[in-house]
């Protein structure tokens, strides 16, 4: 009984510790990104992404969608295309292409604060995802394009009131935030619950057998496997906040956190972000199969380069030297 209680201790314990290390890097970007929000100058990070929309087939205004999401989340984003839906209709290769953008290029001041503060360099993962979202979305418009595919008007099921962000008091803001951050401890104590039970059966040391292959092809060790799965699934706040407290205890090398990272980036969750996306007409060819076959196939060619960069260039951009 005492070893129980003694576990259940231990997990809250880890959880709270774990959470209050994500909420130090999360609670400052909240706040910046609310004063950029009251005082209008998201507008102003659009303006260098219009022509770079009509490289990839999108109207200039989808500038301002993705110039909300980097800065903030992909439901703000939404909230932005769903005001601007009706002068700007899109196709379905359309919404496909913005939705690549969306799922690999958001929230990159949160999430690249939490690689950071995991150990792999804050900048370097902001441009990996940037990039990747641009060339996923270029090689998607130029197929869908050559071959004709998805040229219908896309299926628009998301629709919120995009002045409802606007008309909530600070204080209502507040407490949203606050519910959100009580969520974020709640799924972080899940899922620590959840992978000491797949411990304790072996499932992890299953899951990592049969992953080898594609992790060793990718350069991720079977240390952080677990939990860029649980990244790969859920998100990269969760799977970050995991990967945090996992480096502090010294639990996976900073190359390992470097790769599973960069993996997350590029291809994050796969389930509740996928059909979020697919409320906007977004394709699964695109948003599902193309994000999770480019990510690896990225990775792969990420950690090849990697390997052979001298250790003064990896932990000068890539990782902080231990």
């Amino acid at each position: 009984m005492n070893t129980i209680i003694d576990i259940i201790k231990e997990l809250i314990k880890d959880a709270v510790s774990a959470s209050i290390e994500l909420f130090k890097v999360m609670i400052p970007i909240i706040i910046l990104v609310k004063l950029l929000q009251e005082f209008g100058l998201i507008s102003y990070l659009a303006w260098p992404l219009k022509p770079v929309m009509g490289l990839i087939g999108l109207p200039a205004e989808m500038g301002l969608v993705w110039a909300t999401a980097i800065i903030n989340n992909i439901y703000t984003g939404l909230i932005v295309l769903a005001s601007l839906a009706g002068e700007t209709p899109v196709t379905a290769a359309q919404a496909t292409v913005l939705g690549v953008l969306l799922l690999i290029g958001h929230g990159l001041p949160m999430e690249g604060a939490i690689a950071r503060k995991s150990g792999a360099r804050f900048f370097f993962q902001c441009f990996i995802r940037l990039a990747g979202a641009f060339v996923l979305a270029w090689i998607l418009n130029t197929i869908y394009t050559t071959t004709g595919t998805l040229q219908g008007p896309a299926t628009m099921l998301f629709s919120l009131d995009p002045n409802a962000m606007a008309d909530t008091s600070l204080t209502q803001w507040a407490l949203d935030q606050g519910r959100n951050l009580l969520s974020v401890f709640g799924i972080i104590l899940a899922l620590m619950i959840m992978m000491k039970l797949l411990h304790a059966i072996k499932v992890i040391d299953l899951m990592n057998r049969i992953l080898r292959p594609v992790l060793k092809l990718i350069g991720i060790g079977p240390k952080a496997s677990a939990i860029t799965v649980i990244g790969l699934t859920m998100g990269l706040s969760y799977g970050g906040g995991l990967i945090i407290n996992e480096a502090k205890n010294g639990n996976v090398g900073k190359e390992d956190i470097f790769y599973s990272l960069t993996l997350m980036g590029l291809c994050h969750s796969l389930i509740e972000d996928t059909l979020l996306l697919m409320l906007i007409g977004g394709h699964l060819s695109g948003i599902f199969w193309g994000r999770l076959l480019f990510a690896i196939i990225a990775m792969a060619g990420i950690v090849q380069i990697v390997r052979r960069l001298p250790k003064r260039i990896q932990n000068t951009y890539l990782w902080v030297k231990e």
